[in-house]
């Protein structure tokens, strides 16, 4: 084929489509540009998912009736002016591509005015094509209504998921919104039902107590000030916050939220940090929950690096790792709860950072053991080949947490919610394969109330989760009614049970499982098991070993993480010098 230069409209959605890539795009482009017209209240109307209607009405400064046309042309903005202002950007937005993308793959129709203008005006664009523009009262700023996205791109518009996935995409953009500005109000609402409200008071941990709950918010730790004269870091960087106490931690990282001059970004150098200063705090691939603001000279940081614009380049990168990593530190040692139970690193430095409040493995400390031997693998040797266990004798419990047992070769030391996982993943898979995992109705039915994200999960493992034992009823908007769940989730709360394993599933937490109805089970099992810092009785804990000793593989949990750990008879005797 010759070469030829592409028909405008051709253009214009190839453009589009790396702008906009799902309904969530739309409304995170949107609420930028309230934000940078200085809204103080933005309301956000979804339904379908985005798909048929998104809406975004903000009271900020609005557009001049003149101008309201040339908003909509490529590459026009109002906040550059020349080569200079792209070095030290202070606003969300500043391509001048957003609103142009948008209408080129749906229709639209925006109304705006200025505080100081009589009267607004109504624009109507398809397609990127302007219908019509007129007169209208309303009051000052900005209304954007899109429908139909992506009517006019039928091959974009088939890799868009179902309704409540996509509805869950929305909710993250908007949360993560009002985490970075919590002076402002933000209103979201879907198919009709209000799903967020914030108060707009400033306060980012009313914010955190409105998106997470209070039991997540009283295991948060604010960041605190940096001393900058005793910091041996330059005073290039301020970083503010909450980051979780060690007690709480998750599967993935998808907890760690990190904005950059307010802009939510993906950085793996500042998530780095804020790992790395959690180090010999959390168990082994497990990740803190953190919400970090790093606040820096615009000229120290490029945030030109991605259509999407959230990636960012800093000038001083070793600087920036630095000051983060020592500020979520110090809020550890400072304000968590931290024993003196000395641990080793890896490197055989000796440690004081162990959390007293977390019921885990590096507790052996406390009771005599040298548990960095363990951590390194140079005292406990691996547990025996042999899928099957022998005959254990237990001999007792230890941090409420591991169970003691003598085998016929030496010790074992069985961590108790891993090897109950196991034993409880092995009887409901056999279960699962004669159709009779056994359930309990629930008297009353509870109702649950889900976010769109766990509601999305439910709808893709609706048939699981029934085969499973649960039985779920549509409410009303997010709202379900559970009848009855697997047998094994009926004590305790079973509304709550079903919204940590949702949550779970979304997360992605049980990547080794090759199968879906194995990774709906294998997070089932988990909720189920018996916790670290939990009682066991004599009975119990043999119990729980002579169905360990059944299992077809005892040796992991089906996370793949050791049910124990293993002395052999030998090591010990070296142990203690007798050979």
């Amino acid at each position: 084929m010759p070469i030829h230069v592409l028909p405008p409209e051709v253009a214009a959605k190839i453009a589009a489509g790396e702008v906009i890539e799902r309904p969530a795009s739309v409304v995170k482009e949107l609420v930028e540009n309230a934000l940078d017209a200085g809204a103080r209240h933005i309301r956000i109307e979804v339904r379908e998912g985005g798909r048929r209607l998104i809406r975004v009405s903000d009271d900020g400064s609005g557009i001049a009736r003149a101008e309201l046309s040339l908003a909509f042309a490529r590459h026009a903005t109002s906040k550059l002016r020349s080569l200079e202002d792209l070095e030290r950007i202070r606003t969300l937005g500043f391509r001048g591509e957003a609103l142009a993308s948008i209408a080129a793959v749906s229709r639209v129709t925006m109304m705006s005015r200025q505080a100081d203008s009589p009267s607004g005006a109504i624009i109507h664009l398809e397609g990127g094509v302007q219908t019509h523009q007129t007169e209208v009262g309303m009051a000052p700023g900005t209304v954007v209504t899109v429908e139909n996205l992506f009517y006019n791109v039928p091959a974009r518009l088939k890799f868009l998921k179902a309704p409540a996935t996509e509805a869950g995409h929305i909710h993250r953009v908007v949360t993560r919104y009002a985490m970075a500005f919590p002076e402002v109000r933000f209103h979201l609402r879907m198919d009709g039902r209000d799903v967020l409200q914030t108060s707009g008071d400033g306060s980012l941990y009313n914010v955190l107590l409105e998106l997470f709950g209070p039991e997540t918010c009283r295991q948060l730790l604010a960041l605190p000030e940096q001393n900058l004269e005793e910091s041996e870091i330059p005073s290039r960087a301020w970083v503010s916050g909450y980051v979780g106490t060690p007690t709480l931690h998750h599967a993935q990282r998808d907890h760690i939220t990190l904005f950059v001059n307010r802009r939510w970004v993906q950085d793996r150098l500042l998530s780095t940090a804020i790992v790395q200063a959690y180090h010999t705090m959390l168990p082994n691939g497990r990740y803190p929950m953190a919400v970090v603001s790093v606040t820096l000279d615009p000229s120290e940081v490029d945030v030109n690096v991605h259509p999407a614009k959230n990636e960012v380049k800093f000038r001083d990168q070793h600087t920036v790792f630095r000051i983060v990593q020592e500020t979520v530190r110090r809020a550890l040692l400072e304000k968590g709860s931290i024993s003196p139970a000395m641990l080793r690193s890896e490197n055989g430095v000796p440690s004081t950072i162990v959390p007293s409040t977390e019921v885990g493995w590096r507790q052996l400390a406390h009771f005599g053991f040298e548990a960095q031997r363990t951590l390194d693998g140079a005292g406990a040797e691996e547990v025996p080949s042999q899928s099957r266990l022998p005959v254990l004798r237990v001999l007792g419990q230890l941090a409420l947490t591991y169970v003691i047992a003598e085998g016929p070769d030496g010790l074992y030391l069985i961590d108790q919610h891993a090897a109950h996982e196991r034993v409880l993943f092995e009887e409901v898979k056999r279960q699962w394969a004669a159709a009779v995992v056994p359930t309990q109705q629930l008297l009353p039915p509870s109702l649950v109330e889900l976010t769109p994200g766990q509601a999305a999960v439910l709808e893709a493992e609706r048939a699981t989760l029934a085969r499973l034992g649960f039985e779920i009823e549509p409410f009303g908007g997010y709202t379900y009614r559970l009848r009855a769940v697997p047998e094994m989730l009926a004590i305790g709360d079973p509304a709550m049970a079903l919204r940590d394993i949702l949550s779970e599933l979304a997360e992605g937490g049980v990547p080794l499982m090759r199968h879906a109805d194995e990774r709906v089970i294998t997070t089932v099992c988990k909720r189920a098991a018996i916790k670290a810092g939990q009682v066991l009785s004599l009975q119990e804990m043999q119990e729980l070993v002579r169905r360990l000793e059944q299992c077809q593989a005892p040796r992991t949990c089906p996370h793949g993480r050791p049910t124990m750990l293993y002395w052999s008879a030998a090591q010990l005797a070296r142990e203690f010098g007798r050979i």
